[in-house]
C-alpha cells in the first residue's frame, strides 16, 4: 500500500500509546510501518528534497499537529505520551483525526493562526485543500517550489524567442562558461562565430587548459530540430577531427535526431528548450535571486548544559 498521509497517521499513533506509557519516536515509526504494512522500499522512499525518509516526515508531522492540539506530549526529546484530552477522543470512536477534527480544540486554532503564509488569510490556512489532503509543509514547500521553477521556465524561453541569433549564441557560451567550460568568458567569446565551416557556430575549450575543445551549435529555432541538422553538425565535426559537440536549441529535437546521436562515434550532447532554461536557472544565467527564505532547524547541541 502507498505511504499513508500524515492525517492518516495521527488516529493509529494516538490509539499506540493510549496506555499512559512513554513511547520514543523510533518505536512509533516501527510500530506504525508495521501496522501499514510497508515495504522496505517504502520505509526509505525520500521526500522531494531528498533530505528525509518520506514515512519519517509524515510521522514527524504528524505528532506536530497533534502536540499543538493538546492530544500528545513530549516528555522529553523525542519521547511522547497521550495527554487526558488525546484519552478523551479516543472514548468518543472518531474513525479518524484530521486536521478538521483538530480546529474543534482553541490551542490548535491558535496555532494556525499563527502560521504565515504570503498571499494567504487565516481563513485561507486553515482550509488549505493540499494541507488537508495530508501533505505536509516540506512537501508543499518543494511542489510550490517545482511550480514557480516551471513558470519561470517557460518565460525564459519565451524571451529568448524576441532575441536575435547572435544573442543566443553568446547567451550559449555565458552558460557554458558558467558551467565550467571554456575558461574566461572573453576567451570563449573570441572563439563564437569564427570556424566558418558549415554546422558549427562556435568552438569553445573543454578546461581552463584547453587540453581539448568542444564545437557548438545553437539554433534558436521555433520548431523542432531533426535528423538531418544533427547529421549535418557531426560531419562537421568529423571534417575537424573534433569528437566532442554540443547542439543547444530553445524548441526541442525529434526522435529520429535522439537516436541518431547515439549510433555515432563522435560525442554529440543534445539540449533542447527545457534543458536549457533549467541550466539557466541553475547557473544564474539571465534570472537573478527575487527572494530568499530559510528553513531552520532546532539546534539540539546549543541546548546541552555543560
Amino acid at each position: 500500500m502507498p505511504i499513508p498521509d500524515f492525517q492518516s497517521i495521527m488516529l493509529p499513533l494516538v490509539q499506540m500509546i493510549k496506555d499512559g506509557r512513554e513511547y520514543s519516536l523510533t518505536e512509533m515509526l516501527n510500530f506504525l510501518a508495521n501496522q501499514f504494512h510497508l515495504t522496505e522500499a517504502e520505509l526509505v522512499e525520500r521526500i522531494p528534497s531528498g533530505r528525509q525518509a518520506k514515512f519519517y516526515n509524515r510521522v514527524a508531522w504528524s505528532t506536530t499537529h497533534l502536540k499543538k492540539a493538546k492530544i500528545i506530549e513530549n516528555t522529553k526529546r523525542g519521547v511522547f505520551r497521550v495527554t487526558p484530552r488525546g484519552l478523551d477522543l479516543l472514548s468518543q470512536n472518531v474513525p479518524k483525526i484530521s486536521l478538521t477534527v483538530l480546529k474543534k480544540f482553541p490551542e490548535y486554532v491558535e496555532f494556525k493562526n499563527k502560521s504565515h503564509l504570503t498571499g494567504e488569510s487565516k481563513n485561507d490556512i486553515l482550509t488549505n485543500p493540499e494541507i488537508e489532503a495530508g501533505k505536509t509543509p516540506d512537501e508543499l514547500l518543494y511542489e510550490s517550489y517545482q511550480t514557480i521553477r516551471e513558470a519561470l521556465a517557460v518565460e525564459i524561453i519565451e524571451k529568448i524567442m524576441t532575441c536575435s541569433s547572435q544573442f543566443f549564441e553568446n547567451l550559449v557560451v555565458e552558460l557554458l562558461v558558467k558551467m565550467g567550460y571554456g575558461g574566461t568568458l572573453e576567451d570563449a567569446g573570441q572563439a563564437i562565430g569564427k570556424s566558418g565551416d558549415g554546422g558549427i557556430d562556435g568552438i569553445i575549450k573543454e578546461d581552463r587548459l584547453g587540453l581539448d575543445v568542444i564545437y557548438l551549435q545553437a539554433k534558436r529555432w521555433e520548431g523542432n530540430v531533426s535528423r538531418p541538422e544533427i547529421q549535418k553538425f557531426a560531419g562537421a565535426l568529423l571534417g575537424n577531427q573534433a569528437r566532442k559537440g554540443v547542439f543547444i536549441t530553445a524548441s526541442g529535437f525529434s526522435k529520429e535526431a535522439r537516436d541518431y546521436v547515439k549510433t555515432i562515434a563522435s560525442t554529440i550532447i543534445l539540449i533542447d528548450g527545457d534543458e536549457l532554461a533549467d541550466l539557466m536557472i541553475d547557473y544564474n544565467v539571465g534570472v537573478s535571486v527575487d527572494r530568499n527564505y530559510e528553513i531552520k532547524k532546532i539546534d539540539s547541541d546549543y541546548f546541552v548544559e555543560e
